[in-house]
């Protein structure tokens, strides 16, 4: 049998947040701004014919947490609701905190734990070198995946350390 060859040389690395990033609408902010200014100076490319931008998003979820309390203020139910889109977390949330009847069967007055939702979006980007490579914002890290030349991580971690809110 023959034996496999490496043919890349791929790192990753990671960032983590001393404090989490605000909320919903700060870190649908800073991935959006990453995609209009192109900090990390990424090109466009086409692919199996068809023209990709500079930075896109590849994969993203949003999941809000709800809590239900009884009179005593203890908890007694949560619900997590993940979805795929930042618009669809305002409108679920919104709509699940609306939900009267889900409350009274699980027996509680329904409130958001904002502190406890979590956010993910993962950016494909396409350096000038032709190499494609992921940064993954979470709202308590920053990765950079599948990179091999180390003026990428350089780039990312410049724009990061520019950034109060990726201290």
């Amino acid at each position: 049998m023959a034996d496999f060859i490496q043919t890349t040389n791929t790192k990753s690395a990671v960032r983590d947040l001393s404090i989490p990033i605000a909320n919903i609408t700060a870190f649908d902010a800073l991935v959006q701004d990453i995609i209009d200014t192109n900090p990390f100076g990424c090109t466009a490319y086409v692919e199996q014919g068809v023209a990709i931008d500079p930075v896109v998003r590849a994969k993203e979820a949003y999941d809000a947490k709800i809590v239900y309390e009884n009179l005593e203020a203890d908890t007694i139910g949560d619900i997590s609701v993940n979805v795929a889109s930042v618009a669809a977390f305002g409108t679920v949330a919104t709509h699940v905190m609306g939900d009267d009847d889900l409350a009274l069967a699980i027996g509680g007055t329904q409130s958001r734990n904002t502190a406890k939702d979590t956010f993910s979006c993962k950016l494909k980007c396409h350096d000038a070198n032709s190499e494609t490579y992921y940064v993954t914002l979470s709202r308590d890290k920053v990765r950079i995946s599948s990179y091999a030349d180390d003026a990428i991580r350089t780039a990312v971690e410049a724009w990061a350390d520019g950034k109060p809110e990726l201290g």
